[in-house]
């Protein structure tokens, strides 16, 4: 018998010996992701902070003469790039049906911590740069960047990375601040209209870059002292005059961010980008990163035509704060003022709404959601829906007492979903010492994984293998995410995903709160004929329809309904 993509997610869910046995078999199973059709629209995407998720390297946990004075969860703790390779390899991401993981910034972050009102920070999250151009020696090399960005894509997986034009790190004593001509130190935001939300500083002692300049600036003093000590000054300042000849670009600030970023694309491949503060950035600017970043996109599928995924074209999701999906296309910045970012670059926002949304029942959720995306003002474009983030302090199950439910309203939602790390083990969001958003940001719960540790009613390793189900299932069927959603009947909750474009047709069955004493024959109304085949992919199980129904024998309250 073989070992299915859902046997190797318990095994890995338990780790240990189950998770050593089924290690060969991984491989079949990646071979199969690779080989499944994939949809942005139905993207299952791991976002992580790389300092925070698997530490392979205690050699490069404190770089550049960092030191562990930080304030609770506020400074290094370990993780780096080879971690998160390692576990790609190990198919940790595939045995949860992830088709697309997403890293915070990787670049090289401010040096010393700096005092937020919480204690001392420091950059381990990768919004506070020093030089965009560079990997921080915390995390690795350019090389373990590689290594990532290749193992994913040999399994299927597209690799999102995190980029930032709106600021630079805080100014330090061992970070100097840049030139005016590149950055504002103020007015703080006040957030009352565009003017208020983008000309200004986010916070104090954060730098904005001036993205609205066309008026040609030099490098940064403090850059080019960098490079010359690193002995790679005249390469960086003949790439740059190359992009700038090539492109006719001014040499203004957001420019050379726009080169900078692509570079990333360019050199590794990565096959999209999750962009940071957009709000607090002038919209026709992300439009012109989006330019830049396909033509490197493409320049890399040229060079690399048997590493490349497909021909899809360069990806680019947005984080503009509170925006949700009811917005549509618009989002309000204040004062009557609105920008339309789905016109600027982007193919799909995070949807901050979901949050409050999976507060209600499951249909009025599911429903209202399917209405925006098929038919309504998104049609053609997508949301990335969560309900746990790094930096948002209201995540949908902060205390962690509706695991279960919470991967049911997220990875059954119509839309992206965005997978917070650990949300699939229960990972603490409430870390009593931490302030603020802090208390989000605690170290991957491997320990509880591999203990299977027992919290409020129910077991962590239990958890996963939820989540990795529904996952998988989201995986095998692009209807799940990118489907039309309807009803077929209100107790039990039952409801259909149909999704058809040129030749790609699916549609699937999923049956919620089920009665766990007995096993329920599920109604499908005419979804499948009599006489199909069909399975179960929570349970594994495989039955025939038969009298517009089908019943599995099994007792479990979720049943996910779809063809082989």
């Amino acid at each position: 018998m073989k070992l299915t993509t859902l046997a190797i997610s318990l095994a890995l869910a338990l780790g240990g010996n189950a998770a050593a046995t089924a290690a060969p078999k991984a491989a079949q199973a990646q071979a199969v992701q690779a080989a499944r059709p994939f949809s942005w629209e139905n993207a299952t995407v791991y976002f992580l902070l790389t300092d925070r998720f698997n530490n392979a390297s205690k050699a490069n946990d404190l770089a550049y003469g960092r030191s562990a004075d930080a304030g609770p969860l506020r400074g290094f703790m370990g993780g780096d790039l080879a971690g998160i390779t390692a576990k790609i390899r190990e198919g940790y991401f595939t045995s949860l049906g992830v088709n697309a993981i997403w890293l915070t910034p990787p670049v090289e972050q401010i040096h010393a911590g700096t005092d937020e009102g919480t204690g001392k920070s420091y950059g381990f999250h990768g919004y506070w740069a020093a030089d965009f151009t560079a990997i921080d020696a915390n995390l690795g090399t350019e090389q373990d960047f590689r290594e990532l960005v290749e193992a994913a894509h040999q399994r299927g997986i597209r690799v999102l990375l995190d980029v930032v034009m709106n600021h630079t790190g805080p100014v330090t004593e061992l970070d100097p601040v840049w030139p005016d001509e590149w950055v504002r130190t103020g007015p703080g935001c006040t957030y009352k209209d565009a003017a208020s939300t983008i000309s200004c500083t986010l916070v104090k002692n954060l730098p904005d870059v001036r993205t609205d300049s066309d008026t040609p600036v030099a490098l940064p003093p403090a850059l080019v002292a960098k490079w010359q000590r690193e002995g790679r000054l005249e390469r960086e300042q003949r790439e740059l005059d190359e992009f700038f000849a090539r492109t006719g670009y001014p040499r203004a600030p957001r420019y050379y961010l726009m080169k900078w970023h692509s570079d990333w694309v360019r050199k590794y491949g990565v096959d999209g980008f999750r962009a940071d503060t957009v709000k607090h950035v002038e919209a026709p600017v992300w439009k012109e990163l989006r330019k830049v970043a396909d033509a490197a996109f493409e320049q890399w599928k040229r060079a690399n035509p048997a590493k490349k995924l497909s021909d899809d074209h360069f990806y680019m999701t947005a984080e503009v704060y509170n925006y949700k999906l009811a917005d549509g296309q618009l989002h309000d910045l204040g004062g009557g003022q609105m920008a339309n970012y789905y016109q600027n670059g982007f193919d799909s926002l995070i949807n901050f709404g979901t949050v409050f949304d999976a507060e209600h029942d499951y249909e009025t959720m599911f429903s209202s959601y399917s209405a925006m995306l098929h038919g309504g003002a998104l049609e053609g474009y997508s949301v990335l829906n969560y309900l746990a983030s790094h930096d948002f302090d209201r995540p949908f199950d902060a205390a962690r007492k509706r695991p279960f439910v919470t991967a049911n309203k997220l990875l059954l939602a119509p839309g992206a979903a965005q997978i917070y790390y650990g949300d699939e083990t229960a990972r603490k969001l409430d870390v009593a010492e931490a302030v603020g958003d802090a208390k989000l940001r605690s170290f991957m719960n491997w320990d509880e994984l591999k203990q299977n540790a027992r919290r409020d009613g129910y077991r962590v390793a239990d958890v996963r293998a939820h989540w990795a189900k529904l996952g998988l299932f989201r995986q095998a069927h692009i209807a799940v995410g990118a489907g039309v959603h309807q009803q077929l009947q209100a107790q039990p909750y039952v409801f259909k995903r149909t999704y058809s474009k040129g030749a790609l047709q699916d549609k699937v069955v999923v049956a919620l709160d089920l009665p766990t004493d007995r096993s329920t024959s599920i109604a499908l109304h005419g979804v499948f004929a009599d006489g199909v085949k069909v399975r179960d992919y929570y349970s594994g199980k495989s039955a025939v329809v038969r009298h517009g129904a089908v019943n599995f024998g099994t007792r479990n309250a979720v049943v996910l309904i779809g063809q082989d």
